[in-house]
């Protein structure tokens, strides 16, 4: 994967690895990931203004777009959550963390899933041993939209007794 590049997409700088130790070096991102900006228990670290929000979300988009569509191989990211969203210098968002992503071949099937990802990010598929699609990718997508506008975690507490934000009330 070191060879796919996108604006978006965390770059890999270099590889390190011998028989004791496996590394990537990562590009860095000084303003940190999503999820602290959305969720820091300091209030000032936590405001983003709309335009900065959608950005966000447009940089995200851009970055699934890429992988899913518009390299060789579809690749489905699996894990797409705020904390594999980082932040450069200048708030522009590049979705890192491809440790479990998978390769789709021409038939858009890449075998059933164990349940991969990260509880309240994962499409609802995965959990029931369905196939790894890029519509997971984008179900994880949807979640993220909510809880920047929200900043509200999909696992919170007021989605408890029946209630959560994919079924109407």
């Amino acid at each position: 994967m070191q060879e796919i590049r996108h604006r978006n997409l965390v770059k890999i700088i270099s590889v390190c690895s011998n028989l004791d130790f496996k590394a990537l070096v990562l590009q860095f991102m000084v303003n940190g990931d999503l999820e602290s900006w959305l969720h820091n228990e300091d209030e000032a670290h936590c405001r983003l203004n709309l335009l900065q929000r959608l950005d966000i979300l447009i940089d995200v988009a851009h970055a699934l777009e890429y992988p899913h569509h518009d390299y060789l191989v579809s690749i489905v990211h699996c894990d797409l959550k705020p904390s594999n969203v980082l932040l450069d210098e200048d708030m522009t968002a590049h979705v890192g963390d491809f440790r479990i992503a998978r390769l789709i071949g021409e038939q858009n099937f890449s075998g059933q899933t164990s349940t991969i990802g990260t509880i309240g990010y994962i499409a609802p598929e995965y959990g029931t041993g369905g196939s790894v699609t890029t519509s997971g990718d984008v179900y994880s997508f949807g979640v993220i939209l909510f809880e920047i506008f929200t900043r509200k975690r999909p696992t919170d507490s007021m989605f408890s007794n029946g209630l959560s934000f994919t079924k109407n009330g």
